[in-house]
């Protein structure tokens, strides 16, 4: 009753949910950081209903794209950044991040990751990559994190550093180690995963930073060529133990293997960016969530290129290379496919990265993350109450509602992602539809005590869908009906009575 009671106080209960049958089990519509419900206090009858409820699904569903057994999903996560870097003066956590810890609990974000500005990659306050700008006020933060029932996430990259960093060994890096990555402050190289002395120097750095700073996992930006396809030559430190081809990067899963064991050895979770929409070409899932979207500008594009990708996908769409049609659009490619997008939120995202004293910018004319930065920075000075920019991924001029739409829709998507619900994606053969689904229409399917049904129409028509079984719309509380329209360019999620 009392932790009813709390997510009802931190706005998580859905609209539209329904109790299980049973005085034994509550509802949950947010991912719990104990044992779940189904674990510790599902009756016979919770039981009984939801194998009931799979049975019929799995009796209706003949073929799919995907069938997954949802387990230890966390789907409200958010990058938030913590504070300018480079800079002139250091992140320090206070009253503001306790407020905007708040808000992101309240709207049910329970992973928070960090970016790189976490650590001091260019040594402007004597440290370095893998150490923190602050180390005191990030763990103030990790605590406030903590303290709100939220896991945290560090960033630590296994290929990328920065050109010049005295560190930096020529023979890590494959060819000349000049940066491949050069934009604003970044001069990144990449180094290379056969390399012993990187590796060397790489995990001890790893297991550094999950001692000092008590994180609950990682977040990877992998920094990687494949080994196959590099054109470069060898670097001179480089122990080529593996057979590489063009679909599997052996040495690279060894050396994601090490780190993703060393993470989930102490507990934690380990999240994964592999470029673009790109997921690692390797024979294991090393990885509990991937990052995609990255320089993308079409959500049409990173849906097709990655519902099929493994479960957990966390879609990020890059508004520096395009835009939407509205807020709403970004559930619409992710909900059927069993992904929610990345929130964007922290303190603001100010440019002043872009403007620091005695960093070594390109010119504004080479270089076009600096030229929007230095106008984002240009904004925030003369606006002083928003809306603000929350990220280097982030539409500029700011979007006002982002929050408040993240939020609505996580507050619907919950409930349907439970520990223990079964997922059947993009349905293809069923009986579950009066007919096929007409052409760029989507169905899937969530069971678990409940089953819901989640039509997406991509087209630019509108269509009709009849179903079999009684539905109600979960966002109006609508009658039960069988029959259901879809506007074009739009999603509905809807409940089985």
């Amino acid at each position: 009753m009392i932790r009813r009671e709390f997510l009802k106080r931190a706005g998580l209960c859905a609209a539209g949910a329904v109790a299980p049958q049973s005085t034994g089990a509550e509802p949950v519509v947010s991912p719990d950081l104990g044992p779940s419900p189904i674990m510790k206090s599902f009756t016979p009858e919770d039981h009984r209903r939801r194998l009931q409820r799979i049975r019929d699904c799995e009796q209706s569903i003949r073929v799919c794209l995907k069938r997954h057994l949802i387990t230890g999903y966390i789907p409200g996560q958010v990058s938030y950044n913590l504070g300018e870097y480079p800079t002139v003066k250091p992140y320090d956590p206070d009253e503001y991040d306790e407020r905007e810890l708040d808000r992101l609990r309240d709207g049910g974000i329970r992973l928070v990751q960090i970016m790189e500005d976490w650590n001091d990659m260019l040594r402007l306050f004597g440290g370095d990559k893998f150490t923190a700008v602050n180390p005191a006020g990030l763990k103030r933060f990790r605590d406030m994190v903590h303290k709100r029932g939220m896991k945290l996430l560090l960033y630590v990259s296994t290929g990328y550093m920065q050109a010049g960093d005295p560190d930096l060994r020529d023979e890590w890096v494959r060819g000349q180690p000049g940066p491949v990555g050069q934009a604003a402050h970044w001069r990144l190289v990449r180094c290379n995963p056969a390399s012993p002395g990187w590796r060397a120097y790489l995990l001890p750095k790893t297991v550094q930073v999950l001692e000092e700073y008590g994180p609950d996992g990682l977040y990877n930006d992998w920094g990687y060529v494949n080994q196959y396809r590099n054109p470069l030559p060898p670097a001179r430190d480089e122990v080529n133990a593996f057979k590489e081809a063009a679909d599997h990067d052996a040495a690279l899963e060894d050396l994601l293997s090490l780190v993703y064991s060393e993470v989930k050895r102490r507990g934690g979770i380990y999240k994964m960016h592999a470029d673009f929409n790109d997921k690692p070409a390797t024979k294991t899932q090393l990885y509990d969530y991937l990052w995609v979207g990255e320089g993308i500008g079409k959500l049409d594009k990173t849906r097709l290129e990655t519902k099929s990708h493994p479960p957990y996908v966390v879609p990020c769409f890059d508004f520096r290379n395009g835009t939407v049609a509205n807020d709403e659009e970004q559930f619409l490619h992710t909900i059927p496919y069993m992904q929610f997008p990345l929130l964007l939120a922290g303190r603001p995202f100010t440019g002043e990265r872009a403007l620091v004293p005695g960093v070594p910018y390109q010119s504004e004319d080479n270089d076009k993350l600096l030229r929007q930065w230095r106008g984002i920075f240009r904004y925030y000075k003369s606006h002083a109450d928003g809306p603000f920019v929350y990220g280097p991924w982030d539409a500029f001029p700011p979007r006002p509602n982002v929050k408040e739409t993240h939020a609505r829709w996580l507050k619907r998507y919950l409930p349907m992602v439970q520990e223990g619900t079964w997922a059947y994606l993009e349905i293809t053969d069923s009986s579950l539809f009066k007919g096929p689904l007409p052409k760029d229409t989507v169905g899937s399917v969530f069971t678990n005590l409940d089953t819901w049904v989640v039509l997406a129409n991509y087209g630019s028509s509108t269509v009709n869908v009849q179903t079999i079984w009684d539905l109600s719309d979960t966002e109006t509380s609508s009658a039960p009906s069988r029959y259901w329209t879809l506007g074009a360019r739009s999603l509905r999620i809807l409940r089985r009575v």
